[in-house]
């Protein structure tokens, strides 16, 4: 990504299980590292429409060359 862009909640929760993914990391490993429970992680990806913003923006952090700004979310590179 080259440019900053803003990033709506259905696309973070899509960055977030795309980044875990590539990381090799399963959602029960990245719930043990984050301190949630498995099912919060179904909820971080599979449900935008639940508030779990600043989670998904940690997965994308640890599982991701790049960092998350805000208040509207963009990436870029670290």
């Amino acid at each position: 990504m080259a440019k900053k862009q803003l990033l709506a909640e259905r696309r973070l929760a899509a960055l977030a299980k795309k980044f875990r993914e590539q990381s090799g990391r399963t959602k029960a490993q990245m719930a043990r590292e984050l301190g949630v429970t498995r099912p919060t992680m179904q909820d971080v990806e599979e449900r935008p429409e639940k508030n779990l913003t600043k989670l998904r923006c940690r997965i994308i952090e640890a599982c991701s060359p790049y960092r998350v700004g805000g208040p509207g979310y963009w990436l870029e590179r670290k």
